[in-house]
This record gives C-alpha cells, structure tokens and sequence, in this order.
C-alpha cells in the first residue's frame, strides 16, 4: 500500500500564494505518476495537475499559468504552487499516486490508485 498525506492547505486572499505538500510513504515501488485533485462543494472533482517520474507535467485549462506541479528528487515529495488564487480556486485539495507511466493529462482524469486525505484551501474575495 501506499500512504499520502498532504499539508500547506489554509485561508488566503485573492490574489494570494500556496505552497501544498504531498509525501508518499510505503510501497514505494507502486508509484508512478503523481497528482493533485480538487472537489469543491456540490462540484464534480477536478485533476489540477498530474506530474510523472520524470517531472513532465500536465495542468488543467483553469489553474495554467497560476499552478505549478513539481517533485523532490527522491521523487517521493510533490508540490504544487498555486499563485494568483482566486475564489473559484477554494476546494479540498488531495494528493494522488499511480502506478501508471502514463504521460498525458488525459490518463488521469478518472482518478489514480492511491489518495491522501485531501487538504481545505479556502481563497477569500
């Protein structure tokens, strides 16, 4: 199995920065790709970001340009920075891993293996 646990998430301005932490612990040999999802409330869940193992990446329409996906050399930390966030950014953000070499943002869209427990950023107007 594999273990996700996330960190970073809180209360920001419009306009403000993020920095979201994800380590992976585990059966570590079982991840691949990594990513990172959003739900906000009555919504469907979003993929923000997928990153592969070696650090290609793939960002939604909406967070291009704001957000940016990256992976500690151990390859088992991933981050995403979220800059310029707005309103419609607040959501539960979760970590996500697979097993998958997989490289479009498309392979993803339905979900991954594993998930952490997800973190609350809230962007106040």
């Amino acid at each position: 199995q594999v273990q996700l646990v996330e960190s970073g998430g809180g209360l920001v301005q419009a306009g403000g920065s993020l920095r979201l932490s994800c380590a992976a612990s585990g059966s570590l040999f079982r991840v691949n790709a990594m990513g990172w999802y959003r739900q906000a409330p009555g919504k469907q869940r979003e993929l923000v970001a997928s990153i592969s193992s070696g650090g290609r990446t793939n960002y939604a329409d909406s967070v291009k340009g704001r957000f940016t996906a990256s992976r500690d050399n151990s390859k088992t930390t991933v981050y995403l920075q979220m800059n310029s966030l707005k309103p419609e950014d607040t959501a539960n953000y979760y970590c996500a891993a697979d097993s998958s070499s997989c490289l479009g943002y498309g392979c993803y869209l339905d979900g991954m293996n594993y998930w952490g427990k997800g973190t609350l950023v809230t962007v106040s107007s």
